[in-house]
């Protein structure tokens, strides 16, 4: 049975980006280390610590498909209907592109159960990947969310794009952490409470 998770790299005062969607100062720990590990991609390689390369290779296994929002598709310019992580990708936007029937392994919905709904029957048995803070958000308050994954860098951003906000139906809590210590990023991963 596939898991929805949510995982994101986030600076210790809960950042996952600049105001201006910089990520240069969090994501230093995908070249920080001696380990290759290819992607499903032929133009993107991760250098990480053998910790964090065990990690990403079980994302680049387990994962069948991607939920973002259509602010990170169009940053990403749609990864060229090709995510690193080799599975579809379904967008969550009120607003699909004119040219949404050119992106042959890209999915437009229009709101976030929808779109986990389809990312599941995607994915099928693999696990389904949040990769937007809005959307994870959104997943989160509506019982979509079965774990949350967090990279922690070692730096404080002061200001910018948070993991999580404006939760409507907070408190969410978790289970306790499975840690692994990297390079440059410490992973942690919790299992939402359904209590």
């Amino acid at each position: 049975m596939s898991t929805v998770l949510t995982h994101m790299t986030m600076s210790l005062d809960g950042f996952i980006a600049d105001p201006t969607d910089g990520i240069d100062e969090l994501f230093g720990w995908y070249g920080a280390g001696e380990v290759t590990l290819p992607t499903k991609v032929d133009q993107f390689e991760f250098n990480v610590d053998e910790a964090s390369a065990e990690l990403l290779r079980g994302y680049l296994d387990s994962s069948g498909a991607l939920v973002c929002g259509r602010r990170l598709f169009d940053i990403t310019n749609g990864w060229d209907d090709q995510h690193p992580m080799g599975a579809p990708v379904v967008v969550v936007t009120h607003h699909a592109p004119d040219d949404a029937d050119t992106w042959p392994r890209t999915t437009f919905v229009d709101d976030v159960a929808t779109g986990i709904a389809k990312a599941k029957e995607i994915a099928g048995d693999k696990n389904v990947v949040i990769a937007s803070a809005n959307i994870a958000a959104q997943a989160l308050d509506l019982g979509l969310v079965d774990e949350v994954h967090v990279s922690l860098v070692p730096v404080l951003m002061g200001e910018g794009i948070p993991y999580f906000a404006n939760l409507g139906s907070a408190p969410h809590r978790f289970g306790d952490p499975v840690v692994i210590p990297g390079k440059r990023a410490t992973h942690l991963q919790y299992t939402v409470r359904r209590d």
